[in-house]
């Protein structure tokens, strides 16, 4: 599969060329498709500050709206929080700060934030003041600070994750300046390496091999560089000379460049996302460094950990070591609207609908509210035609339409520049601004994915019924796109991923960052509006990559929300942080009692839920979580008397009672006054539904990304769009199939082709999706992907599990476990039969997850199998059967061709020719669903090849490839061989 990307700068050139009903009226206009957009500000338009601090090595647009954005907004910088260390760019040069042995928390606010009282500053000692500090450069989650005065200089290199800080300098050497004397605890004068503690923070200072220390003992360090010109710190989790040896490993190998990169995998419904840093050994030859990951990371990731942690405003960080890590989520789909199943009045909704067809529509309003007025056009389009109101739907569809063209259209009908209704282009930051603009969209480049994210929803809206219309007005779609999550790093037009910051795993709203608590995000809903409207867009005009992209983004921030503003497993909140959610995400604290530009409880609550959906039905993958928010809107609101937003909050409700919602509702409707973004017929069709058809259940996925899966008390309905022009089979990973005519929902509750509700083989099975069982129960998991785990299993307990043998043949079934003691058994039985016996290994806690192989023969057909424990004592979370030696045979592409040979009883080599010569060719393998190694394939004439050795007849080898075509990277699907 390819790797994400939207536009490249040949893109947009060619459609610029492209013919066109536009001829540029005025000079500065730029057509692109049907529409145009302004390199010339508007009359009477705020435009953003000129001035960027950056160096001459900067190259590309410089981002905003990122965790260290300030720094190229201001001389110097507020604070930033790239945890576990906090940061500052001042007069006299870095201000370094951990924030987590001073991490403090009261009801309704976690405090980590850095303030004048700083654990040190890493100086110049021939520089006393610097004019100021700019961007030298800068990745994916790291930059570089660059100070200078005359021959006087020094960088710095932080990042997210990091517990390192990397300096280099010119003309002098690093003087640290502490408030009082630091207890030096490791090293001496003569020693290059210090261990110092502060004010309870523990640190290693690197300096190069024979550089002394001036100063032990006083409130200011000298490291003499002894001809050097390169020092760097790390944060330590203890004071153990332990801790401080194995920090020193990775000290002088100091960070170049940090990459993400992603792929979907449509197969498996999953999201695999690669970290990787590049590094230079100022010392010696060690490679890679040390990563701090957050709970959202290291959730998700199969990586073996090392054992230190820290903790921050997020939660509890650990770290590993090496190169990269890797990720998998699961995507758990979106739709264009919520199907016609609620157990409504339809003349009732019907009304609503009416009601909504007679208000008036104004155009004129700025780009977050007229977004906000697309977005509900948006879901009031679907449900009209729901109820057969055609008349309704056209008009809803026509106003978006309408305000779409006026806006994507920067000249007015007598060819000039128009004042307002526009989007004009900025070549400084590389950004494109719409007039009029609101809460700091222009000057201070706030809030783009909130704003633009409704103009795409309502445009993806239009794309599913209007084909003609996407191709006409879409690349000013793409456009906006482009602006908030630009991935094509070779983009000359806009920086990379504008609003999403890839390690945080979230968005951030502000541009300039220009805050003592660093950046912030509030509306993480909207964020997340804004990757379906992407999803929904890709898959209604066929660009992949864009859908891709937006699965990426979504999946990624549904995970850091639910672990950040919502903490619905209750393990990253600080115990005296009493709120039931997170109002406002901070780089230095978490707050859970205010917004932006209110205290008002059902706001402070609401805002992290609107727009409601049918992209929104993460919101209801854990119900006790949404009633424990709901009472708490409730007692902070001195009742259900809302005053505010009381249609999201019934919408709200219906996830966790969806009876008591229903009467809240029609007990309110009379006199309710919608949230702007909202109407009655979308709350009336929205409530009625999640009654009718239950929430999504996060445990089922599918190889449509269309789609959802809703389960009421055990009874599961199937939901897809197909937004394609063919019929499609859509097949769900319970086993589950439907089959769905083009451009049209289907629905199935257990029924369908392959065989129901049967699990499908080859395939793989969810431990908790059984049949029927004995003896045992279920539990949250912390093995990649999420989800439940079975546990609590003791020797004669059971699973069944209806499957559908799609062939009969031999097998390679795997099973992931978890267990602390010896002795497990798993006997795989049918019809009382054993067919395979499969001794459990201990792997080191109920938690620690390991894959075990085994091979067995089965009959074609659907029939029960059972999982029968001969000893207990174990976990199991999935089952997967495989074809025996699948995997094996050639992979052709239009990229490449893929093979795996045999080459002897313990080796294996993977093939790889690309079908172009190929810059590079990387490989990411596990075998037995162990350790994932990332590594340089090696160049043999045409193909790229790689040599796997240590294997064992049985074992399976699942691999993957990254590999350049033509400058742009991509990701291959998974392939899997057996040896």
């Amino acid at each position: 599969m390819k790797r994400v990307g939207i536009g490249t700068v040949c893109l947009l050139l060619l459609l610029m060329l492209l013919p066109s009903n536009n001829v540029n009226a005025f000079p500065g206009e730029i057509s692109l498709g049907a529409g145009s957009y302004s390199t010339v500000l508007p009359p009477g338009a705020t435009d953003v500050q000129s001035m960027i601090y950056q160096t001459s090595n900067v190259q590309g647009k410089m981002p905003t709206n990122d965790w260290w954005s300030n720094l190229a907004w201001d001389a110097y910088s507020e604070a930033q929080y790239p945890h576990p260390l906090a940061m500052k760019n001042g007069e006299r040069g870095m201000r370094i700060y951990y924030p987590g042995n001073r991490i403090s928390a009261n009801s309704a606010a976690i405090m980590g934030w850095m303030n004048d009282i700083h654990d040190f500053t890493v100086g110049h000692s021939n520089a006393s003041a610097f004019p100021d500090a700019k961007v030298d450069g800068f990745s994916d989650w790291f930059v570089t600070a660059a100070y200078q005065n005359g021959g006087n200089a020094m960088k710095v290199t932080y990042g997210h994750g990091s517990p390192y800080v990397y300096f280099e300098y010119t003309g002098g050497n690093p003087k640290l300046s502490f408030y009082t004397p630091p207890t030096v605890w490791h090293g001496d004068a003569n020693s290059p390496v210090l261990g110092i503690t502060m004010a309870g923070a523990h640190y290693a200072l690197f300096g190069p091999s024979g550089s002394t220390w001036s100063g032990i003992g006083s409130g200011e360090l000298v490291n003499n560089l002894n001809g050097r010109n390169y020092f760097s710190i790390a944060v330590l989790p203890d004071n153990s000379a332990a801790t401080l040896q194995k920090f020193q490993q990775y000290a002088y190998s100091h960070v170049t460049d940090s990459k993400v990169g992603w792929s979907y995998h449509s197969s498996t419904g999953t999201v695999h996302t690669t970290y990787t840093l590049s590094t230079v050994a100022k010392e010696g030859s060690q490679s890679g460094s040390i990563f701090a990951l957050y709970p959202h990371q290291w959730r998700n990731s199969s990586a073996s950990m090392l054992s230190y942690t820290y903790p921050s405003v997020r939660g509890e960080m650990r770290t590993l070591e090496g190169s990269s890590f890797s990720t998998a989520m699961a995507f758990t789909g979106v739709l264009p609207s919520l199907p016609d199943m609620g157990n409504y009045n339809r003349a009732t909704l019907a009304q609503y609908v009416d009601e909504a067809e007679a208000e008036v529509y104004d155009r004129n309003k700025d780009t977050y509210w007229i977004g906000k007025q697309l977005g509900k056009l948006a879901v009031l389009a679907p449900i009209a035609d729901q109820v057969g109101d055609a008349a309704a739907a056209n008009l809803f569809r026509n106003e978006i339409r309408g305000t779409l063209e006026g806006w994507f259209k920067a000249s007015n009908s007598s060819g000039n520049l128009k004042a307002q209704n526009l989007f004009y282009y900025n070549q400084n930051w590389g950004t494109v601004i719409g007039y009029p603009a609101s809460f700091g969209s222009a000057e201070d480049l706030n809030d783009h994915h909130f704003h633009y994210g409704y103009f795409i929803k309502a445009a993806a809206e239009i794309a599913r019924v209007d084909k003609n219309w996407a191709n006409a007005w879409g690349p000013m779609v793409e456009l906006l796109i482009q602006d908030i999550a630009n991935d094509d790093r070779q983009n000359g037009m806009f920086p990379f991923l504008r609003n999403f910051d890839p390690y945080a795993g979230h968005s951030w709203a502000s541009g300039h960052a220009r805050f003592g608590d660093g950046n912030n995000n509030e509306s993480s809903s909207e964020a997340m509006n804004a990757w379906a409207g992407m999803i929904l867009w890709g898959e209604a005009t066929g660009n992949t990559r864009i859908r891709d992209l937006g699965i990426y983004l979504y999946t990624t921030e549904m995970n850091a929300i639910n672990e950040y503003w919502f903490d619905v497993h209750e393990r990253n909140h600080h115990p005296d942080f009493s709120r039931a959610t997170a109002s406002m995400i901070w780089g230095g604290k978490t707050v859970g009692d205010a917004v932006w530009w209110t205290g008002n409880p059902e706001e402070v609550h609401g805002i992290n839920w609107l727009p409601i959906t049918g992209a929104s039905l993460y919101l209801t993958h854990y119900p006790v979580y949404t009633n424990t928010n709901y009472q708490a809107l409730v007692s902070e609101n001195g009742g259900t008397n809302f005053d505010a937003w009381e249609d999201l909050i019934y919408m709200y409700r219906a996830i966790s009672s969806p009876s008591e919602a229903k009467e809240m509702f029609a007990s309110r409707s009379a006199a309710m006054i919608p949230e702007a973004g909202n109407s009655k017929a979308h709350a009336y069709h929205w409530i009625h539904n999640l009654d009718a058809i239950g929430n999504a259940d996060p445990d089922v996925t599918a190889d449509y990304p269309i789609y959802a899966v809703f389960n009421k008390n055990g009874a599961k309905t199937y939901v897809v769009y197909n937004m394609t022009n063919q019929e499609r089979t859509v097949r769900f990973s319970d086993g589950h199939v439907l089959t769905v005519p083009a451009n049209s929902f289907n629905i199935g509750n257990g029924s369908g082709g392959g065989g129901g509700n049967a699990a499908a083989i080859p395939g793989k099975i969810e431990a908790e999706h059984y049949s029927a069982m004995h003896g045992i129960q279920t539990e949250g998991t912390s093995d990649a992907g999420g989800g439940d785990n079975v546990g609590w299993i003791d020797t004669g307990d059971w699973l069944e599990y209806e499957v559908d043998v799609q062939a009969a043949g031999t097998y390679t079934v795997k099973y992931r476990i978890a267990s602390l003691e010896a002795g497990g058994e798993i006997r795989l039985q049918s019809n009382g039969n054993t067919l395979l016996a499969t001794t459990v290994p201990v792997t080191g806690g109920w938690q620690n997850w390991q894959t075990v192989t085994g091979t067995v023969a089965l009959n074609a057909g659907v029939q029960t199998l059972r999982l029968y424990a001969g000893a207990g004592g174990f976990n199991l979370n999935w089952i997967e059967f495989e074809a025996s030696g699948s995997g094996g045979g050639e992979h052709v592409t239009d990229d490449y061709t893929a093979w795996t040979a045999r080459n002897s009883a313990s080796q294996a080599t993977v093939h790889f020719t690309p079908t172009t010569p190929a810059a590079y060719v990387d490989i990411h393998y596990t075998v037995n669903g162990g350790i994932q190694q990332n590594l340089r394939m090696s160049l043999s004439g045409s193909a790229w090849t790689q040599a796997i050795g240590g294997l064992s007849s049985g074992d399976t080898i699942a691999y993957w490839f990254t590999y350049e075509k033509n400058g742009p990277q991509y990701d291959s699907p998974t392939y899997v061989y057996t040896h």
